[in-house]
Order: structure tokens, then sequence, then C-alpha cells
């Protein structure tokens, strides 16, 4: 087995195991309710029940699918979340000053 300080690890998981042992990490009461209820929320908020066909230029496409991997998204859910905060008005756009 090896030694606490044998282990590598990388800038975030530092991070969070400093975290860890300041104490700042509590234990969630009844985490399986929980857990399903975010569970709830998240198909809620991604159901889709409408269909569109869109054409795009290859080069927007491949964009929002490398985008998308960096999000850890497949490409069209990713595309629906940026339509979705947009329309919501959570999407904001950058300003050209």
């Amino acid at each position: 087995m090896k030694e606490e300080s044998d282990v590598k690890t990388n800038k975030d998981e530092k991070e969070i195991l400093d975290s860890v042992e300041r104490g700042e990490w509590r234990t969630i009461p009844d985490v399986e309710k929980e857990s399903h209820r975010y569970q709830k929320y998240a198909r809620a908020a991604f159901r889709k029940d409408k269909r569109i066909n869109i054409r795009i230029s290859e080069k927007d496409l491949i964009k929002l699918q490398r985008r998308a991997v960096k999000e850890g998204l497949p490409y069209q859910t990713f595309i629906s979340s940026i339509l979705h905060k947009f329309i919501s008005g959570q999407f904001m756009e950058k300003s050209s000053e």
C-alpha cells in the first residue's frame, strides 16, 4: 500500500483534499432521497419533447463539438443547454468594450 506522501495529486485534487481535512465537508442526511430529488430536477430541466433541424457551418459544428467535450456533455445536449440559457436570460454576451 502506498504511503500518503507517495500519492501524486493535481492542483484541484489537492484543494479538495485540503478542504476535507479542514472539515469543510459534511454528510448529507438521507443522501439517497437527495440524489433522487436532484435527478428529478435534472430530468425536468433537460426534458426534450420537440425536435428541430438546423443547418450550420461545419466549422461551427466542430467548434461546438469540441466545447461540448470540454464540458463533458454530448454536443446536442450542449447546444440545447446554450439555447435554454439564452432564452432564460442566463447566457450573457461579452461586451464589445
